[in-house]
């Protein structure tokens, strides 16, 4: 190789390179011509799932919950706290100065010229003034925070005002009727949560208004059918969960199936242990 020239050496050099570059066959396809295997038609593959959408429609508390012993505690000595830190009021100001006045009539030291833009009319003074409020407060009757008839009626959306309540909707489920939240079978051409909307103005008739909290789910829960209902078509269901507040209390019409409200403490009593550890991871207790 060292006594041979330098055009020898290229020329033996471009041989072995296009011996070796052609053993490399390419096939180049024209564009817009298909190959006889892409020209196959291709199936189109379902899921052997079956997908719903159920909407976990909450109440949220219209009052606010009883302190607890230690709360109160703590209330009573932010009152106290704050009221030792505060300056006098405008009515704690107009007392200190009705007593004054009073004490200087008392000690013939008053000015008579000190009413003269009152003229006959007579002065009102703050303790006058906080005898009316207490008269007034007296009459006044506030709404009771417990109402032991209506909170028994779990189809009323009024009970347990201080509490969050969930809607549960009775909707047959194969041979039998469960308690579940709203829900209705997917349909081509919507979203989940267009399911999930009408899922629950299934229920409800016209409709309650509720205020949908996004547009992905916030859950699943998924069950096989019996070995003798499956299918190669037919698996099981699966079930995405949405959740909602509820904006207007009252519905417009009479529902369509039986509801519920339960507060959270009671799902167990009406959900599928399966069923209510799903649920039970989204719902808070508010």
């Amino acid at each position: 190789m060292v006594s041979r020239s330098f055009p020898q050496l290229l020329t033996c050099f471009n041989r072995t390179a296009v011996g070796s570059a052609g053993c490399r066959r390419f096939s180049i396809t024209p564009p817009g011509r298909a190959t006889p295997q892409s020209s196959t038609a291709v199936e189109r593959v379902t899921s052997p799932w079956t997908l719903m959408a159920a909407v976990c429609l909450q109440r949220l508390p219209v009052i606010t919950a009883d302190c607890s012993p230690i709360e109160q505690r703590f209330k009573q000595m932010m009152q106290q706290m704050e009221l030792e830190k505060s300056l006098l009021s405008d009515h704690e100001l107009r007392l200190m100065e009705d007593a004054e006045r009073m004490s200087r009539k008392q000690g013939n030291e008053y000015d008579s010229d000190e009413e003269e833009g009152h003229g006959d009319q007579e002065i009102m003074l703050a303790q006058d003034l906080e005898d009316t409020w207490e008269q007034r407060f007296k009459s006044f009757q506030p709404a009771p925070r417990v109402r032991a008839d209506l909170d028994k009626d779990l189809t009323s959306v009024q009970r347990c005002l201080a509490d969050s309540l969930v809607l549960l909707a009775e909707q047959q489920v194969g041979a039998e009727k469960l308690w579940l939240l709203p829900q209705a079978a997917w349909q081509e051409g919507e979203t989940l949560r267009q399911t999930a909307e009408r899922a629950l103005c299934s229920v409800t008739a016209a409709g309650f208004k509720a205020t949908f909290l996004g547009n992905a789910p916030c859950g699943v829960y998924k069950y096989k059918l019996p070995k003798a209902a499956r299918t190669e078509s037919s698996v099981g269901t699966k079930v995405f969960f949405f959740k909602a507040i509820l904006a207007d209390s009252a519905p417009g019409t009479a529902p369509n199936t039986a509801l519920l409200w339960v507060k959270k403490s009671e799902l167990q009593k009406y959900l599928k242990p399966a069923y209510m550890m799903k649920v039970d991871r989204f719902i808070l207790s508010l």
